[in-house]
């Protein structure tokens, strides 16, 4: 420890440029994940808030979830079978405000559940971004396929699809805008383990996740960026370390000769590693915590506390591997050869 300490003091600037380079692939990885995290539940915040459980659409609808037309026969087994199970249907379309300003929407309609909203025949429930965008409370909107009006009923938070704002409407309205009398789909909460049903394919949540358009396009390719980042970082302290440990050979082996084993000179690098991306993660998590603060409302960016904490384990991991692949080479030096050959 006392060795890392003035080691790090007499190298003040090779450890703050490592500190520095550290610091902002850590802070552009938190600002990223924050990113890909809040552009997921903008994508399918309407999903991601559900229980786990099973989604049911018909096999030959390809994945592709407008396209599930569930019988009603087969509806009302399920719903009997299952308590807790709901059939609804989910569709994008658009809404005219009093102004006649036309707004994308995604109308979703369900049977009797709390984890929808629920509403009665001319009866709508927005997504609250659509009350920043200067919809009331009280307001009367239009469809172009729906002969009525539909009154704005209240607001609900985070309830977005495919980037777009959730329009909560009853079954009645929904099958007139979409002339359509079959739901597209059945939810049966907590069911651990998918239960066959004749004509019908299962998802969990994450699999219906991916049957979203551009869903899982757009978190593969944040993810992908936030991964390369944190290999980068543990290329970075390998590399680092052993241009360290190889100046230092004649070092290591004058140590080696007075008795210093090579598990004290593992422990100082690990203590220097340890120390250089602790202080850089804590001044990036400040940086990432106020860019949160300081971003547009209208930005999607959710860097919880839970996905901090894992980057940053993932991080001082990969720094440990990084500077452990380093240090192979002062395993392996002789002390005697390590003093002839000099310190460089």
């Amino acid at each position: 420890m006392n060795m890392a300490w003035k080691e790090m003091k007499k190298n003040k600037a090779r450890f703050l440029i490592l500190g520095s380079i550290v610091f902002l692939v850590s802070l552009l990885t938190f600002i990223i994940s924050g990113l890909a995290n809040g552009l997921s539940h903008d994508n399918a915040g309407l999903i991601k808030d559900l229980p786990p459980g099973q989604f049911y659409m018909t096999e030959d609808a390809e994945e592709m979830y407008n396209l599930s037309k569930i019988n009603s026969e087969t509806q009302d087994a399920m719903l009997t079978s299952h308590e807790n199970a709901v059939a609804l249907s989910i569709q994008l379309g658009f809404i005219n405000d009093e102004s006649d300003k036309q707004r994308s929407v995604a109308f979703v309609t369900s049977t009797d559940t709390d984890l929808f909203e629920q509403v009665s025949s001319g009866e709508v429930i927005l997504d609250r971004s659509l009350e920043e965008e200067g919809i009331k409370i009280g307001d009367i909107l239009t469809n172009n396929q729906h002969h009525g009006t539909f009154v704005v009923k209240g607001f609900v938070d985070q309830k977005k699809y495919s980037h777009a704002p959730v329009a909560f409407i009853s079954t009645e309205d929904y099958q007139e805008i979409y002339r359509t009398s079959e739901m597209q789909l059945i939810f049966i909460p907590e069911l651990e383990t998918a239960q066959e049903f004749t004509g019908l394919q299962s998802y969990s949540n994450q699999e219906f996740l991916q049957t979203i358009p551009s869903y899982s396009a757009e978190q593969m390719s944040l993810n992908m960026i936030v991964w390369f980042l944190i290999v980068i970082s543990g290329m970075l302290f390998a590399i680092f370390f052993y241009m360290m440990n190889v100046q230092k050979i004649g070092l290591y082996g004058i140590l080696k000769a007075i008795g210093v084993k090579t598990s004290a000179l593992f422990r100082m690098m690990w203590t220097k590693m340890v120390v250089i991306t602790v202080i850089a993660l804590g001044i990036s998590i400040a940086g990432s915590q106020l860019f949160n603060s300081l971003a547009p409302n209208g930005m999607p960016f959710n860097l919880s506390i839970q996905t901090t904490v894992q980057l940053s384990l993932i991080f001082l991991l990969i720094g440990f591997i990084g500077a452990t692949l380093s240090g192979i080479q002062i395993k392996k030096v002789e002390a005697l050869q390590a003093i002839q050959q000099g310190e460089v």
